[in-house]
């Protein structure tokens, strides 16, 4: 299984008998900002459904289905499972549901969650997921410039630089298969 991610917001929609599904595919660290914000522009919307999936240490996997209101097991389950069929990873889901006036009952809700859910992911640019780790380089002052051009060659971030009697500590953030490419400069 190849993980998927996304790097901004995608949006899809459904409508069924009058019901409008509004989805919102986004990273997972804009989750708790973007469902508060929802809740302020579409105060009259019945529902805000959510799904996750978060990547933890240890390669554990938080995922979670939430159903705002509608009966159990209805939206927020099958939503995640979208999630999971797409194999995507550190995003979630966030669909508004303005009600139309007509029961959908329990297979009409979870096919409506569950197709606005695929249709914002439809509209996404699905990115490889890649695990980032951290790892700390060093170097004298004479060859911190070529470990500089090296980091940057390789696409790294340096989250933090630190000066030292004889050179420079680097705390340098990446996937593990580029930051491996660093042993040579390692402290450890």
């Amino acid at each position: 299984m190849s993980l998927k991610t996304i790097t901004r917001e995608y949006e899809g929609f459904l409508e069924d008998r009058k019901s409008r599904f509004l989805a919102f595919l986004v990273p997972i660290e804009q989750f708790d900002t973007r469902l508060e914000e929802l809740r302020k522009e579409h105060r009259k919307a019945n529902h805000i459904v959510t799904a996750h999936r978060r990547l933890l240490d240890e390669d554990r996997i938080e995922e979670s289905g939430k159903d705002d209101g509608e009966p159990a097991g209805t939206s927020g389950m099958p939503t995640l499972r979208v999630l999971q069929g797409a194999d995507l990873i550190n995003c979630a889901v966030l669909i508004v549901r303005y009600f139309g006036g007509t029961k959908l009952g329990g297979g009409g809700l979870a096919r409506a969650y569950s197709g606005a859910a695929q249709d914002a992911i439809a509209n996404a640019e699905l990115v490889p997921f890649q695990k980032l780790s951290r790892k700390r380089v060093s170097a004298d002052f004479a060859s911190s410039s070529e470990l500089e051009r090296k980091i940057t060659g390789l696409g790294l971030d340096v989250v933090s630089r630190d000066y030292t009697e004889t050179g420079v500590v680097l705390i340098v953030e990446g996937p593990e298969d580029l930051l491996d490419a660093l042993d040579g400069s390692a402290d450890g």
